[in-house]
């Protein structure tokens, strides 16, 4: 290039508006850095799993309190001095089993008078008798007169009656002799001791000792009429209260080993918090061997505070997903299904009661439905997917589900919720 043509170059450069080469820069920079780009990938890969029929057993779960079936307040019978205590602190004792010794003399010696006073009557009696027979006898010579006989007859009459009147102070007074052995009137477990020897008891004196029975026991537990409602209606046509049996989580988060049963329910709704009291009945064994612990030990207390579990006695058949495949938002519960076109497609759904494995579908998907539950972080609604099968984890613990689930719900008897927020 000759030097005029360069400096004819430069000339015309130097009038070009700098907006222009701007302008050209970054065209030609848009353009390196959609050929540095790589070209676009093909639908992202998810994991799904039919929605099929599996078994679940149904379980509602509630607060309760164990309440001994039987419970006896002792209290003396009689004013006297407690001469002596017959039993152990806190251990079990059987029915007529002697408790408290009070003092007997004062009771026997009122006995004693009054079997004098029936002896004294009775012998008044017998004469009384001879008087009246020998003035029936009278009555037919002409020494008799009837009027001796109605007055022998009316004294005999009235020394029976004192005889029945001091024949019944006998027994009252053995009775309040009886009455100074105090005894047991049922089996079960003895508190502590309100009073110690050498003080006066009497019926004002108050609770000596608490017994309550120990097996079976009792469980209280609450629920909410709406609850309760939902309850009737899922076991009323499956047998009541034979449907369903009773398990128990201790405080301690153990699951007690024994079942029970259902057998009341309050007839009023309790208006201050809207529920009704249900009640069962559960065993409550000896744990150990009484003769190498020194007597019973038992898992159950009166008034512990438990976690009660309605369980069903038969699992039920639900449309069941995996939970992991269940997203929630604002306006519910939801999963991406794959549509025929391979397209990913939202379905909102209705859930029932669910185990932390499986969700049960009441409404929304239809039997076989494929559900997304791998890759949901990358799948938005109809975009186009590329399905698989999910993972062998997944389908696993699916069937371990079945096979084994279990229902739990809130303390209200409604379910827990399954889904999660994409």
């Amino acid at each position: 290039m000759s030097l005029a043509m360069v400096r004819a170059r430069e000339m015309y450069l130097a009038r070009v508006p700098i907006s222009l080469l701007i302008a050209g820069a970054v065209v030609l920079g848009a353009t390196a850095a959609t050929r540095a780009q790589p070209a676009p990938s093909g639908p992202p890969a998810v994991g799904v799993v039919e929605a099929i029929k599996r078994p679940i057993t149904e379980t509602s779960e509630f607060l309760g309190r164990i309440e001994a079936v039987n419970r006896v307040n002792v209290v003396a019978r009689v004013t006297a001095f407690l001469e002596k205590r017959l039993f152990e602190e806190g251990n079990e004792i059987k029915a007529g089993d002697k408790l408290y010794l009070l003092e007997r003399g004062p009771f026997e010696a009122d006995l004693a008078s009054k079997q004098a006073v029936v002896a004294q009557l009775q012998a008044t009696l017998e004469n009384a008798k001879l008087t009246t027979d020998r003035a029936r006898t009278l009555l037919g010579g002409p020494a008799g007169q009837q009027s001796t006989y109605d007055a022998a007859l009316a004294n005999q009459r009235s020394l029976e009656a004192q005889v029945q009147s001091a024949q019944a102070q006998v027994q009252s007074s053995q009775i309040n002799l009886d009455y100074t052995d105090i005894r047991s009137p049922i089996d079960g477990k003895i508190g502590r001791t309100a009073v110690t020897e050498g003080n006066v008891v009497s019926p004002g004196s108050g609770v000596l000792t608490t017994i309550v029975s120990q097996d079976p026991m009792y469980v209280l537990f609450p629920v909410s009429v709406r609850a309760g409602l939902e309850l009737r209606d899922r076991y009323a046509t499956r047998g009541g209260f034979n449907a369903v049996v009773i398990k128990i989580r201790l405080p301690d988060g153990r699951l007690y080993g024994q079942t029970g049963q259902l057998n009341f329910v309050d007839n009023t709704v309790q208006q201050s918090t809207d529920t009704i009291s249900v009640r069962g009945a559960i065993p409550n064994p000896p744990l150990h061997d009484p003769s190498t612990t020194g007597g019973p030990v038992r898992e159950l207390t009166d008034g512990e505070f438990v976690t009660v579990m309605l369980e069903g006695v038969q699992p039920v058949e639900v449309l069941a997903i995996p939970r992991s495949a269940v997203l929630s938002d604002q306006q519910g519960d939801y999963v991406f299904t794959v549509g025929a076109d391979s397209k990913a497609e939202q379905r909102r759904i209705q859930l029932g009661q669910s185990t932390p494995t499986i969700a049960a579908v009441i409404n929304g998907l239809a039997l076989g439905d494929k559900v997304i539950v791998e890759g949901l972080q990358r799948v938005r609604p109809g975009q186009p997917v590329a399905p698989g099968p999910a993972s062998a984890l997944i389908q696993s613990s699916m069937k371990s589900s079945a096979s084994d689930g279990r229902t739990p719900t809130n303390g209200a008897g409604e379910a827990k919720p399954a889904g999660k927020s994409p």
